[in-house]
Formats: structure tokens, sequence, C-alpha cells
């Protein structure tokens, strides 16, 4: 159906017109910063109201698109409910950064808004037109964000190598998107799946090397390996209120574009492209896990954890289609959790800083036991230690590359996560049993405001939660699924 129904743009056109509001009070009035503040959240709370109307929209008629440019099913209707609270906790992350940037904040919340919105179209994506588009709406805010600290030479750095490599990896995803367009003669994600169900390609060289092209330029967005090397540059010279909204979006977004591409488009090849995604998944793996061992920077250190976490949620898409509920499982819970990670350093690097050494988290736990006790948790989390959602996430994954052929793949990424127990671990020994440093903040100097406390608080209810009961969750995704 080609149907049209705007509720199918609801959540994006609240976040465009949150943006819209919030520049034009800003130039007129001028307004305290906390006044924007509001404007951003009844912006988020619209676009997350029209999102859950989605889900009961799609759940009675789940294949209506918007000029067959966006679909309006499950899938993407999930996409927008993670993003717009994703977007939100973000938010309350980066305040400090906000209030910090003074008649700059209304910029800083646009882009925030505007990447939101980016990331939300890719999700919904029915066309590839429209999935570029989403995906350069998301990257340039990205880039900007990144670079948001024009005073700082690494934030200037992080924002230039984001967006050079960023531009190749589009280009990349072009290319791909030309070769599918010659081999099957339409830009639709679901004529293009029509078309292969129905035909037999004689030659399928065209077709095989624009798959494989559109999975290289969306494994960079998501940084898995080799495709990664921009992320720890990008990572730490970025302001920490912001490294955390760009790993978290980019991993929730990207994911969901190329598990709609591969399992609504190419379901039928996927014999060709599920050994591809497994090499990458492995690489990934691989490559996070060793490097993030040799790090001395936690900024750094997250950055490779992330091309680790890729790869491991990768390790559930090669099950196509039965995999994407448990790969929406973990995608959504390491978002919050790197989110929280990441809001831990804001506070004790300062949300502006840039490096923020492991060196500064020795004794946290006696200056600063709320702040040590949240990260410690999120730790164990990422590290896949049981009772939190990160444990539960690596099982479901291995669980369905076993099923699917790739017993391979699932111990590969069991010895991974044993190894990274260590550069986990090595953080909570610092904290709670390694003397303050002489560098170190003293108690008085580290602060949690109110904005960053809910959000922690936030993200440790939803590790906690989902890693003791799944159910709730695991009934959503099992029915958010591309049509």
């Amino acid at each position: 159906m080609t149907e049209i129904s705007y509720l199918a743009v609801g959540p994006v056109a609240a976040l465009t017109l949150g943006v819209v509001v919030i520049l034009l009070v800003e130039v007129t009035w001028k307004p305290p910063t906390a006044w924007l503040g509001a404007i951003a959240g009844v912006s988020l709370l619209g676009g997350f109201i029209l999102a859950v109307a989605q889900w009961v929209e799609a759940s009675d008629d789940p294949i209506i698109r918007f000029r067959g440019m966006l679909a309006l099913d499950p899938f993407a209707a999930f996409g927008a409910v993670v993003l717009t609270v994703l977007g939100a906790v973000a938010l309350l992350v980066a305040w400090p950064l906000v209030v910090e940037q003074g008649r700059r904040a209304a910029e800083f919340i646009a882009l925030v808004l505007l990447a939101l919105a980016g990331m939300i179209l890719m999700a919904a994506a029915a066309h590839f037109i429209m999935l570029f588009l989403a995906l350069e709406v998301a990257s340039i805010s990205l880039y900007v964000l990144a670079g948001f600290n024009r005073h700082r030479a690494e934030s200037n750095e992080a924002s230039i190598k984001y967006f050079l490599l960023g531009s190749f990896a589009s280009a990349v995803f072009l290319y791909g998107v030309a070769l599918s367009y010659a081999a099957t003669g339409s830009l639709s994600l679901y004529d293009t799946a029509e078309f292969l169900g129905e035909t037999v390609l004689l030659d399928s060289a065209a077709l095989l090397a624009g798959i494989g092209l559109l999975i290289v330029g969306l494994a960079f967005k998501v940084s898995a390996a080799p495709f990664h090397m921009w992320a720890p540059d990008v990572y730490q010279g970025a302001a920490s209120g912001v490294s955390g909204f760009m790993t978290a979006g980019a991993k929730v977004a990207g994911f969901a574009a190329l598990a709609r591409i591969t399992v609504t488009s190419y379901g039928p090849y996927i014999s060709d492209w599920a050994p591809a995604v497994g090499a990458i998944a492995a690489l990934s793996v691989l490559v996070g896990t060793m490097l993030a061992i040799a790090q001395s920077d936690i900024k750094r250190m997250l950055a490779y954890s992330s091309i680790a976490h890729a790869g491991f949620i990768l390790t559930g898409l090669v099950a196509g289609i039965d995999g994407v509920p448990y790969v929406w499982f973990y995608v959504v819970t390491y978002a919050f959790q790197v989110l929280g990670a990441f809001a831990v350093v804001s506070v004790v690097s300062g949300p502006s800083g840039a490096k923020s050494p492991l060196t500064d988290y020795a004794g946290l736990a006696q200056r600063a036991p709320v702040l040590a006790g949240s990260l410690a948790l999120l730790m164990f989390s990422m590290a896949g230690i049981p009772l939190t959602a990160g444990f539960l996430s690596k099982l479901y994954v291995f669980r369905e590359a076993v099923d699917a052929g790739y017993l391979w793949l699932a111990v590969l990424g069991a010895v991974a996560s044993v190894a990274g127990l260590f550069f986990y671990l090595r953080v909570i020994v610092l904290m709670y049993m390694s003397p303050n440093g002489e560098k170190s903040p003293a108690p008085t100097d580290i602060r949690v405001g109110d904005p960053v406390r809910l959000a922690l608080t936030s993200v440790a209810v939803v590790t906690l939660a989902f890693g003791i009961v799944p159910g709730p969750l695991l009934d959503v995704v099992t029915s958010a699924l591309p049509f």
C-alpha cells in the first residue's frame, strides 16, 4: 500500500517544530536556558506520544507508507519511541554543557533535536532516497555537535575527522544504492524485496556488490571494524557531554537501518550477505576488545568498547529476521548504558572536557560513592555480568548465531567477553581499591546536578530492570519487526 498517513511523520514533525520554536524564541526574546529546555522537553514528549500512536496504528495496518517513502510499522514505531526517550536522557546528561554554552544553547539543543529527527527517519525509511536524506540529516548534525566547542583544538579535530570520513562513507553508501538500482530497477526497499523474491538473477555480481557497499556505509555509522578508525578520536575529542549521545544515537539508528535493509530488501540473499556480516562482527569484536585493553583514557576505552559491542550486535543479525528482536534488545539496552557511562565521564572530567585519563577515577568511590556505584553497574552490564541487561543481550545474540549455524562466531564472542572483563573491571578496581590520585578532584569538586542525577537513575533502572525481568521488553521487540 502507498496510502498517505501523516502519522508516519508525526514524531519527526514534533521534533522539527521544536527546533523552529526554539530558534525563533531565542532570536526574538533571548529567554533563559531553562525555557529552551522546557520547549525541547515538550517537543520530545510530543514525539514520544506520536510514536506510541504509530505503534497502535501499525498494529492494525502494519504496511501503511507515506507516499512510498516511509514505513508505518512496529519497527519504525519502536525506533521512534526509543530515540525520543534516548534524546530526553541525552539532553539531561548534556544539560551542564548546554548551560555552559550561554547564548549558543539554542543551537546545541536544535542540533540534538535535528539529529534525532534524522535518526527516526532512518528507522522508518522505506526508500533508499529517504534513507540517504535521513542519514545525512543525522550525520551533519552530529558533525557539528562533535566540534561544538570551537575553542578546543581536540574538538575541531574530531569534527573534521568525523566529517571527512563520514562523507566518504556516505559516498560508499550511494554507490551501493546505485548498484542495487542497476540490478533491481527500484529504489524502494519493498519493491526491491518483491523483485528479488520473484526473479532469479543470472548474474548477481552488481547486486552483491551493491549489498556489500550498503553494509560498509552503515558499518561506518555504527563504528564496526574495519570502518571504525574515526570513533576513538571523535569520541575523545568531542565534549564529554555530547559523546554519549553521538555513540548511543548512531548505534540505534544505524542498526535499525541496517536491519531493515538486509532483512526486508535482501532477505532472499541472506546466504550471501550473512557471512560478510559475520566476518565484520568477528573483526569488530577482536579489534574492539584488544585495543580497549591498551587504553589509558576512559573515553577511548569506551570508544573501542563500542566497536566490540557493534560486533556483538552484528552477531545477532546473521540470523536474519529471527535475530532482529534480539538486535533490538541489545542495541536499546546498550545505548542507555553507554549514555550513562559518558554521563559519569562528563561529571568527572567536566561536560566540555576532551581527555579523561583513567587515573582521574582512582578512589572515586570515596569521593563520590553514588557516581562510582552507577559507573560500576554500567561496567558490569557492558561486561556481561548476570542480573544485568548486558548479560541477557549477549546470551540472546549468541543463541541466535548458534541457531543460524554460526557457532564459531558465538564462541569467539564468548571468549572476547571474558577478555573484555579486564578493561571493565580495571575501572571498578581503580574506583574502589586505589587511593586518590594526586591530581584527582576533591570531594567538593565533584557535583552531580539534578538533570544528570535523573539521567543516571533512569539508566540504572533500565540496566537492572531488563536484566532481571526482560519479559516486557522482549514482548515488545518480538513485535517490532520490519514488514
